[in-house]
């Protein structure tokens, strides 16, 4: 994934939140088309906790994970050790150039992976080539600009739109979920099954890990750096994003929703 700059970075408040995905809150619309002995790819792995479950759910498949970024990779290594799957492996790799055969994978998928390219199209058509024909391209995106909360912050809509602009300077796409359905046609495919889900933080375990989340990502991760680097925020805006995440997570009311839009293409 090289052709635009990750907005994201791999901080700590990124990875825990990628640990909190499984194939039943973050995949559900695809299990059905699962089934064991079907050959799988996940590309954008990241730790690997979706990709395992995955793996589970196509074993004995083979099953295979691939991220450029070499340290997470190995971390989805790490956590795959006790997961009982000799047929579950994570692989260095470039969504635009995925070292595998024509037709090596009867399933391929990626979570969150689109809107951090610059060419979502050319990722398509690739992993369309590694699927094997009647296979199943899938892919989730979030949509950024309809995520929506309560109670009203001013501050906290000012960061996400801090954000927005980021990755609109780094050659990203911030609302990739309502054009999934979009560039898989434009990728070549004809017969496509588009969906959405959303994921709910509403409880107060829940509302504590999504602003903690968040708000150190606007202090401490890769976000932070690049909105200070491109003259989007100030140091002094940073801390108030921050402190408006954690005013929302300390809401006895609050509420937070994330749009996604999702596609099951047929290759």
């Amino acid at each position: 994934m090289t052709d635009a700059r990750y907005t994201h970075g791999h901080h700590d408040s990124v990875l825990r939140s990628h640990r909190w995905r499984t194939a039943e809150n973050s995949a559900g619309y695809l299990l059905a088309y699962l089934q064991p002995g079907r050959s799988l790819l996940d590309v954008g792995c990241g730790p690997g906790t979706i990709t395992i479950d995955l793996a589970r759910r196509v074993a004995p498949g083979r099953a295979v994970g691939i991220d450029a970024a070499a340290a997470v990779v190995a971390l989805a290594r790490d956590a795959s050790v006790d997961a009982g799957l000799p047929s579950l492996s994570f692989e260095v790799g470039d969504a635009l150039h995925l070292p595998f055969a024509d037709g090596a994978f009867d399933v391929v998928h990626a979570h969150q992976v689109l809107q951090h390219l610059g060419d979502p199209v050319a990722a398509l058509r690739e992993m369309r080539r590694v699927c094997r024909p009647g296979g199943q391209v899938a892919a989730r995106d979030s949509d950024y600009p309809v995520m929506t909360f309560f109670p009203d912050d001013p501050e906290l809509r000012r960061a996400l739109a801090a954000y927005g602009e980021l990755t609109r300077d780094n050659g990203a796409n911030w609302d990739a979920g309502r054009r999934l359905l979009h560039w898989a046609y434009r990728a070549g495919f004809t017969e496509v099954v588009a969906s959405a889900s959303a994921w709910c933080f509403a409880t107060p375990e829940d509302r504590g890990w999504w602003g903690g989340l968040w708000a150190d990502r606007f202090t401490q991760s890769a976000l932070a750096e690049q909105l200070l680097a491109h003259r989007i925020a100030t140091d002094e805006d940073l801390v108030s994003f921050a402190a408006a995440w954690r005013r929302w997570a300390s809401s006895p009311d609050g509420w937070f929703a994330v749009l996604h839009g999702e596609v099951v293409a047929t290759a």
